[in-house]
């Protein structure tokens, strides 16, 4: 099985992140036909209404291990939005993007179990249901496609590090290796048709979708964010040609292309599998910015881009920023307090 081959180096890094409170286990609350687990996190201010985010977990993951591997809680601690961090139930720590109830909006598979959870905290935690994103690595980056395309009435935006498009893995496998090498191609036509299949006779406002890739990706291949601009490009109905395409950004080495106000590809040259998540970049991009703990609605974000980093080789880097890694020239000395900490060969950060 290619399952192990999917883990990331978030393990090295787990724990330093460790937020205020605690995630907290949450049953029974609702439809949930295979079982998928629920972890919330909420802060202890909230914002009023608070949003939602739903950050997923990379194959052989845990809920627990995406909550200490990433940034949402402790971001959660300074906007007052919450988390939810589902858990796979799977043996082997995937989801589920692969079966035609998953796929298909209210249908079944871990998607609605997920969605449930969502459902639920809109229900008992006073959730803005306007205000709902999900984001997730690897294995969780698909399922974050999937609820793109089977859930667009739930959710407002997406951001997915180093996944497949919508329906990419579809069949009888858990694992699909014409997919995960890049083999599988279509039309954009193809892929915008599988996409409006998930909930056909859709009508509303399709949710937003930010999608980074690495060029050194050897597991899901690269090939895969080729597939992702055509199948997201087609569903929006814009062109395949960016209308901004900037380097550098948000780190050296990477470059972003925007395909208007809903699609942006970033692009990772030199990164493997997987692309490290850049949370304050994925909060840009949700419109959470500038939310605050008590606030109402947020003020306008502003560009959904990091600012550009510093000159190479100039300056300090701030907490969480990125310090060293293969093919990193930036700035390698952390802020006072910080510690330049190795999570894999190409990616380091301040902690």
């Amino acid at each position: 099985m290619l399952f192990a081959s999917l883990l990331t180096a978030l393990s090295a890094a787990a724990g330093a992140f460790a937020a205020a409170g605690q995630l907290v286990q949450v049953t029974n609350f609702g439809t949930n036909p295979t079982n998928v687990g629920m972890f919330v996190y909420k802060p202890a201010r909230l914002a009023s209404p608070p949003p939602l985010i739903v950050a997923m977990h990379y194959c052989t993951g845990t809920a627990q291990a995406y909550f200490q591997g990433t940034q949402y809680a402790n971001l959660a601690d300074t906007h007052g939005f919450i988390v939810i961090y589902p858990n796979a139930p799977d043996s082997g720590g995937c989801w589920d993007v692969h079966t035609t109830a998953t796929l298909t909006h209210n249908a079944g598979g871990d998607s609605l179990g997920i969605v449930s959870m969502v459902r639920y905290a809109i229900a008992n935690y006073g959730v803005d249901a306007t205000r709902v994103f999900a984001t997730g690595t690897s294995s969780g980056a698909m399922m974050t496609n999937v609820l793109m395309g089977a859930y667009p009435d739930v959710f407002k935006a997406g951001s997915a590090f180093s996944g497949v498009p919508y329906a990419c893995f579809e069949g009888p496998d858990m694992w699909n290796s014409q997919c995960s090498t890049g083999q599988l191609i279509k039309t954009p036509q193809q892929w915008g048709d599988l996409v409006r299949s998930g909930f056909p006779g859709f009508t509303g406002t399709r949710p937003k979708f930010q999608f980074w890739h690495g060029t050194a990706d050897t597991t899901l291949y690269p090939q895969n964010f080729w597939e992702d601009i055509k199948q997201w490009t087609n569903v929006f109905g814009v062109s395949q040609t960016p209308v901004t395409n900037t380097t550098n950004d948000p780190l050296p080495g990477y470059s972003r292309a925007s395909f208007g106000p809903n699609i942006q590809a970033i692009l990772a040259q030199g990164v493997g599998h997987t692309v490290p998540e850049q949370a304050n970049d994925v909060l840009a991009w949700f419109g959470l910015t500038n939310l605050t703990p008590g606030s109402g609605t947020a003020p306008p974000a502003g560009p959904t881009t990091a600012p550009p980093p510093p000159a190479p080789g100039s300056g300090t880097v701030a907490h969480f920023g990125q310090c060293g890694g293969i093919g990193y020239t930036g700035p390698t000395v952390c802020a006072a307090g910080f510690t330049c900490v190795v999570s894999n060969a190409y990616y380091s950060q301040c902690l």
